[in-house]
């Protein structure tokens, strides 16, 4: 990548993708697999396959045997390139590493156990307790008794809907002992005594991770699905999904990249990110966007949003009916989105302050520029709602009003309870963490960053996959989110230390020890209107973290909490008719006594922001169009810094 320094002149074309071999075609999930899944995007219609049989079939043995060889011999190819890569010797020093922290600390909570053998007992006995409850639970359906489980899953596990695993006794066996174990493991790290709360929630995390890998849904003989596909195929979905493996290596140049999604099936500015617009500014570290009007008159006061760099802004322009931006602009908007540019090793020293001067300063100026209007409202998505906030602190201090209202999707401003992520941070690691930029070109690369987030969900964004792909040798479904959670962006080393030292760790922005550009931040002189939306199943930024910031900032705050997660909450247009949010006028001293007095409405939150935002937004004026203020159009949205790739 090689932007130019000066803001006129665009970056250089980005390299192609590596073109897939052909293949034969993936099997596809059966219609009940699919019913399940996510809403898809847009397709060309296709007769659903029937559900296969739910019978154990006799196989070809022959054909099995000959298709077990050559499963196993692409198996071994695939190991064989994930061990040449050039990166598989200081991986594997990684990954031994990594193997120390987690021994360390689970070693931690074994040390507490044994100063204490009563609880050794204790935690035996319990284990001994509920394997007898499942054996004479067991012993009493095989006599005919219609009996309840002593295991179940939750609600949102997805890994064992088959109807074997409930009608099968033997697959119901391995499922109920699986989830006892589980259980046991994990009631054991949360009851052990004398372990500080960092440990604890870090080996917590790791048992998950281990008992999520050891799940009897992972295997061929463990997994009814599975066997009864490769039984009912004679084994040619165990070809497939070794093919699908080396398919993956090749694309991720000789490390696993999982595919979620068709990627095939998308493509930016065609039936991604859509919405007609203009570049209207660049700089090093952003293009902003303005988009065409969409009505005859809009707000005087612009729109500008902030999207989070982990990832690309068009999260919020998926397709059309998903699009917060054609539904601001449809509400009479003038809309501009900062695209943030996917840096690599010539930007390593960009730091969060150049984020804050670079992305919103100049936003601001190039917005009076594009509109001639001083005074904006602005919107901060996750990390670009904590550089929002920051920025606004500055301003307070240097007496710039120019933001008169901010809204904050999803954001903490206090990161004492920042969810799992806060497993990753501590000194040792965020040390390991910057000498691996360092020694990779001074950034850190996407694919880390998206497998920290996918570990956070492992049974849906890894494992799920591994057995669709891998196991059942199937196509994964074309899926807009994913798609964009696939697309992986890089970050300046600079920036994400001072990010996960004075925010994750020290807790500076909220303690009022933050400084950015000559000013120590404050939030309580931040006097504008804040509009702040979480979601209720947020594991990135809970809830309860982000309702901490209602205490913080020194003007009028709106508290909401949407349904669904990170995603979802987010974008959940009202024509969806999906989840639910609930409102509160008062904001008490807790998250819970909030939700107490809350009252649920149906469907999304963004009419109730609407609401609010139009009051703030001034007089209907003349729509304006892209390149009619002082700032000549750049090129068409959505522009090429959003299309550059992290080839890892």
């Amino acid at each position: 990548m090689n932007l130019k320094d000066t803001t006129g002149e665009k970056e250089a074309v980005p390299a192609k993708e590596k073109p897939r071999k052909p293949k034969k075609p993936r099997p596809k999930k059966p219609a009940a697999a699919q019913a399940a899944a996510p809403e898809p995007a847009p397709k060309k219609a296709a007769a659903a396959p029937e559900a296969p049989s739910r019978d154990y079939v006799m196989p070809d043995v022959a054909r099995l045997a000959i298709n077990l060889v050559h499963a196993a011999n692409l198996g071994q190819k695939a190991a064989r390139l994930l061990m040449q890569n050039d990166d598989s010797k200081s991986g594997a020093n990684q990954a031994f590493h990594d193997l120390q922290r987690v021994g360390k600390t689970l070693m931690d909570v074994a040390a507490s156990y044994m100063r204490n053998p009563a609880k050794i007992v204790e935690a035996q006995t319990a284990l001994w307790e509920s394997y007898l409850g499942l054996a004479g639970n067991m012993t009493r359906r095989l006599l005919g008794e219609d009996v309840p489980p002593v295991a179940t899953p939750s609600r949102s596990d997805k890994r064992f809907r088959d109807p074997d695993w409930q009608e099968n006794i033997v697959f119901d066996l391995m499922k109920q002992s699986y989830l006892l174990a589980g259980k046991w493991l994990t009631d054991r790290i949360r009851s052990a005594e004398d372990v500080d709360q960092h440990t604890r929630e870090k080996a917590d995390f790791y048992v998950r991770q281990m008992a999520n890998a050891v799940s009897p849904s992972n295997f061929l003989f463990t997994n009814p699905e599975i066997l009864r596909t490769t039984l009912a195929t004679n084994g040619e979905n165990l070809v497939s999904g070794m093919e699908h493996l080396l398919e993956d290596i090749e694309r991720g140049h000789g490390h696993l990249q999982i595919q979620q999604t068709d990627m095939s099936a998308f493509r930016l500015g065609e039936n991604v990110a859509t919405t007609p617009g203009k570049v209207v500014y660049q700089n090093d570290l952003m293009q902003l966007i303005q988009y065409e009007p969409t009505t005859e008159k809009v707000h005087k006061r612009p729109l500008v949003i902030f999207p989070p760099w982990i990832n690309k802004y068009y999260i919020l322009d998926l397709t059309p009916d998903k699009s917060l931006v054609k539904w601001c602009l449809d509400k009479g908007y003038t809309v501009f989105v900062a695209s943030w540019v996917n840096p690599d090793a010539r930007l390593a020293l960009k730091t969060f302050e150049d984020y804050m001067f670079e992305g919103v300063y100049a936003a601001l100026d190039a917005v009076e520029k594009a509109t001639g209007e001083k005074e904006v409202n602005a919107v901060g998505y996750c990390i670009g709602g904590t550089l929002l906030a920051s920025s606004l602190a500055h301003m307070a201090a240097r007496k710039d009003t120019r933001i008169k209202s901010a809204t904050f999707l999803v954001t903490q401003v206090d990161f004492t309870e920042a969810g799992e992520l806060k497993v990753f941070i501590d000194e040792e690691q965020i040390s390991d963490i910057e000498r691996q930029m360092h020694d990779k070109g001074g950034y850190l690369k996407g694919s880390t960053m998206a497998s920290t987030f996918n570990m956070l969900r492992s049974n849906d964004l890894i494992w799920n996959y591994v057995v669709n792909n891998y196991l059942l040798g199937r196509e994964p479904m074309p899926f807009d989110i994913l798609f964009w959670n696939s697309d992986a962006t890089r970050l300046p080393s600079a920036m994400h230390v001072f990010y996960l030292r004075e925010c994750y760790l020290e807790n500076k922005l909220a303690e009022g020890r933050m400084e950015l550009g000559g000013e120590e931040l404050h939030l309580g002189d931040v006097k504008v209107p804040v509009y702040l939306q979480s979601s209720r199943e947020d594991h990135i930024s809970p809830y309860n973290s982000v309702y901490k910031a209602t205490k913080l900032f020194g003007g009028p705050v709106r508290f909401i909490c949407a349904g669904s997660g990170h995603i979802a909450g987010v974008i959940n247009p009202p024509s969806s008719g999906k989840y639910n949010h609930w409102t509160n006028e008062n904001l008490p001293a807790t998250p819970g006594e909030w939700f107490a007095g809350a009252t649920d409405h149906k469907g999304s939150w963004w009419p109730d922001w609407e609401q609010w935002l139009a009051e703030k937004s001034g007089p209907m004026v003349e729509a304006r169009k892209p390149g009619s203020g002082k700032h000549q159009v750049l090129e068409d949205a959505p522009g090429s810094y959003v299309l550059v790739k992290s080839e890892d």
